[in-house]
């Protein structure tokens, strides 16, 4: 029987779970003070998933899955240009993107990040 990991998030969700080798993190977004624009914004999701998986004792190589959500889909290419600084392209995961309404008028972006936990 697998075991379920939590990395403690805040009482209504964990901010990442490990459930055998399946490891995902809750939807990210930008602390307050980088809601400044999509740049800041991406930069610091795209650093509190990489933390995350850190903390679970991943790297970026073991994601797998990226779900991006931009409050505008105009933001796209400014997201793709710090994402894309991000990314390894050796270790490219597959990605998804969508214009949503989020659930905070300050946020610009939302990001899920899914991998896997080799053994």
């Amino acid at each position: 029987m697998s075991q379920i990991t939590r990395i403690k998030g805040s009482h209504r969700a964990a901010s990442l779970v490990i459930a055998g080798s399946a490891v995902t993190t809750s939807g990210l977004v930008a602390t307050a003070e980088d809601a400044v624009d999509i740049r800041a914004q991406t930069r610091s999701v795209l650093s509190q998933a990489e933390a995350l998986f850190s903390r679970a004792g991943l790297r970026k190589s073991d994601i797998t899955r990226v779900q991006i959500w931009l409050a505008d889909m105009a933001d796209f290419p400014a997201m793709n240009e710090i994402y894309d600084a991000w990314v390894d392209p050796e270790h490219a995961p597959v990605r998804a993107c969508v214009g949503a309404a989020l659930a905070n008028k300050h946020y610009l972006i939302e990001i899920q990040v899914y991998g896997y936990q080799p053994d």
